[in-house]
């Protein structure tokens, strides 16, 4: 056992006997400090926002995995419009209320230049991504109800 508040590599991930599609894991490497683990073997680190160090806290990894699944789900539909090497950031911005220790609602912005469209053009992506998002987000179908979800494409509000 360590005394440091240095991560340690000691603890390994115990398997699961459901481990399968879609299984994560966190094993715990320092104090208030984990990592995760996917089954295809990616790694990331998980801790409390006090610590400092390369890590996500549990919120920024839920915001991330909206907006991930989001510009995910908007892609295909993006790229036949604006070619396979489009570029696009998605932002997520919001913080958990501290009297209640929950999101009430993370906004999404998708950040990409439709400047090449012509106005028609242009509001007819930003329909057709937000229902691709609408449709093919499972994060953001899991959450909606709970939390929020206001999207801003390309400046819109959608």
């Amino acid at each position: 056992m360590t005394t440091t508040d240095e991560p340690t590599a000691e603890h390994a991930h115990q398997v699961s006997d459901r481990l399968g599609p879609g299984s994560v894991s966190v094993t715990r490497v320092g104090p208030r400090m984990y990592e995760g683990l996917n089954e295809r073997g990616a790694t990331l680190r998980v801790g409390g926002p006090e610590l400092e160090g390369v890590h996500f806290t549990p919120g920024e990894l839920l915001k991330l995995a909206l907006i991930s699944c989001s510009g995910l789900s908007a892609d295909r539909v993006a790229a036949r419009r604006l070619g396979d090497d489009f570029a696009l950031t998605v932002w997520a911005h919001g913080h958990s209320e501290r009297e209640t220790n929950r999101y009430h609602r993370i906004d999404e912005e998708f950040l990409l230049d439709l400047s090449s469209l012509d106005p028609a053009e242009r509001d007819q992506l930003i329909a057709i991504m937000e229902k691709a998002i609408r449709r093919g987000c499972t994060v953001a179908r899991t959450i909606e109800g709970v939390v929020e979800l206001p999207t801003t494409i390309d400046g819109d509000e959608v």
